[in-house]
């Protein structure tokens, strides 16, 4: 629709090319239509070579449109040639020197808005010196919401136009300015401390990512089920048995390490502290113990005599000995369970 609308505008103002170039603007719109009320201004001033603007204030009411269309003039058309003759020139459209066009609203409720134009023109009279130029009157387009366009038209405007060297006698070239220093953008620095930066946050997420997959939760193999007692017990009693402790006459030694086994085996058997239980604590842990299978006057006996030999200073001799080993290994072989019996209590913890 906007489109539209700005070539009808530009139509229009083809229309009144030929008037404007003759010093005339027709103003056209709807008969009976209330005419757009207008405020403009241009500085009664310039100087040669600069700019001047005309400034156009339109208010309007709701669903109208201000066309900066309506004064884009065509270099070569007749409205361009008739502002050429007055001495003034259009900027180039395109070059951030156009016109400028702002709105905003006057009344919310009735939706007048005002719309500021402001037209750049760039003052060129023909002669050197101090002249009087006369600015014709510009067209201004303004598209309806029924789609009618009305054009208003612009006063004449006269600006005294000064000539930037006429109050110097025999002017002459000004050589260029100094050179200023410019700071140039550092390209390849800037994408390098990018690169780094991304390298910096991609490093520190992958060296996450490699952390915490060493610390993940790992399958590590059950150990394996540990020794039966007896086993154990039997081993140590090979090992005193094997140890040189007989042929180097060390007797009491013999003795209290075949009682250390037998006690720890005993323990481990059937649920309680043998190191750390006493010979009537042993035997009244064995008397409760379900299965059993050696008399406890047998084990008294044996327990009663480590005990002379270990506590009494007792000194056995190299028969004593040897009976005590075979006795040991009669009481660990004699209790070992057979496979349908229930597995033993666990042996309590000992204190450090």
């Amino acid at each position: 629709m906007r489109s539209v609308l700005a070539t009808m505008a530009i139509a229009t103002f083809a229309l009144l090319a030929p008037r404007i170039a003759r010093g005339e603007c027709v103003e056209t719109g709807p008969s009976g239509a209330e005419r757009p009320r207008i405020t403009e201004s241009f500085p009664e001033r310039a100087t040669s070579g600069y700019e001047a603007t005309l400034r156009v204030v339109v208010a309007h009411g709701k669903g109208e449109v201000v066309l900066p269309h309506g004064i884009e003039l065509q270099r070569d058309g007749e409205a361009a040639k008739a502002l050429a003759a007055a001495g003034f020139e259009l900027p180039d459209q395109d070059g951030g020197a156009g016109a400028r066009l702002s709105s905003v609203d006057l009344d919310a409720k009735t939706g007048r808005r005002q719309t500021t134009l402001e037209l750049p023109l760039l003052v060129l009279p023909k002669d050197a010196g101090r002249h009087v130029l006369v600015l014709p009157s510009l067209p201004v387009s303004i598209a309806r919401a029924n789609n009618d366009v009305v054009t208003v038209c612009t006063k004449p405007h006269s600006v005294t136009v000064d000539d930037p060297t006429a109050s110097t006698p025999d002017a002459k070239p000004r050589p260029n300015p100094p050179a200023r220093l410019q700071r140039e953008p550092w390209d390849a620095l800037r994408r390098a401390l990018e690169w780094i930066a991304v390298g910096v946050v991609v490093g520190g997420i992958v060296a996450w990512l490699i952390s915490k997959w060493r610390r993940r939760p790992r399958w590590v193999p059950p150990p394996p089920p540990p020794r039966p007692a007896w086993e154990l017990a039997l081993e140590r009693l090979d090992e005193t048995r094997h140890a040189g402790l007989l042929q180097s006459n060390r007797f009491g030694e013999f003795f209290d390490r075949v009682n250390d086994a037998v006690r720890q085996y005993l323990g481990a058997r059937f649920g309680f502290d043998g190191l750390e239980s006493t010979t009537d604590e042993t035997l009244a842990a064995l008397r409760r113990a379900p299965h059993f299978s050696i008399p406890i006057a047998e084990i008294a006996v044996f327990l009663q005599h480590c005990d002379l030999v270990k506590f009494a200073d007792l000194t056995p001799s190299l028969d004593d000995c040897e009976n005590a080993l075979r006795e040991a290994e009669h009481v660990v072989r004699d209790t070992i369970p057979h496979p349908n019996a229930p597995p033993p209590r666990p042996a309590p913890e000992v204190a450090p």
